[in-house]
């Protein structure tokens, strides 16, 4: 397959947001009761300030989009537009803060072939040019084996993010950049 990428713009957003849609509602399935995948879409999703930031990241294979995911310096650790989170605009400092890996997602039919491990690493790498040594993520249960795979560590136990009228549990995750 071959796969090429760039970063996303605001024109993306709509074909974003059905790979977004897709990937929860197949993805999430396997870890999630059905309450908890409706709740999700309340807590996960496309936050456009990574692509007004410049730091969403698209896998094209041909002109689709098999994957997308990125990274921020700002300090928001997870949710979308539609989120019912707080939003942390803030931005980080790369000497004593972790870049957040933002927004990860894998069309369905494309998993099982690198895609998430890849856009993770061009994440990584472009965060690590920006001056950031550790990543800091908020992962999905059903993301939690390919972050564990890719180097990643549980700070925290597992939390509920309340939503829709179902917890959605969630894991804080992170890794120290290593070039």
């Amino acid at each position: 397959m071959d796969l090429t990428h760039r970063v996303a713009t605001l024109d993306d957003l709509d074909a974003i947001r059905v790979v977004v849609r897709r990937a929860i509602e197949q993805l999430q399935s396997d870890f999630l009761t059905p309450e908890q995948v409706a709740a999700s879409h309340l807590v996960m999703g496309v936050d456009t300030q990574l692509l007004r930031d410049g730091t969403y990241i698209l896998l094209l294979a041909g002109d689709r989009i098999a994957g997308c995911g990125g990274w921020s310096y700002r300090r928001t650790l997870f949710g979308g537009d539609a989120s019912v989170i707080a939003r942390e605009p803030e931005t980080l400092d790369p000497s004593i803060d972790a870049a957040r890996i933002r927004a990860m997602y894998t069309d369905p039919a494309f998993t099982r072939r690198g895609i998430g491990r890849r856009v993770l690493e061009l994440c990584e790498r472009a965060a690590w040019d920006r001056g950031f040594r550790r990543t800091e993520m908020m992962a999905t249960m059903a993301g939690e084996p390919l972050y564990r795979s890719c180097g990643y560590v549980r700070l925290e136990e597992p939390i509920a993010a309340e939503a829709g009228g179902a917890a959605v549990p969630l894991v804080r995750m992170g890794k120290i950049l290593m070039r």
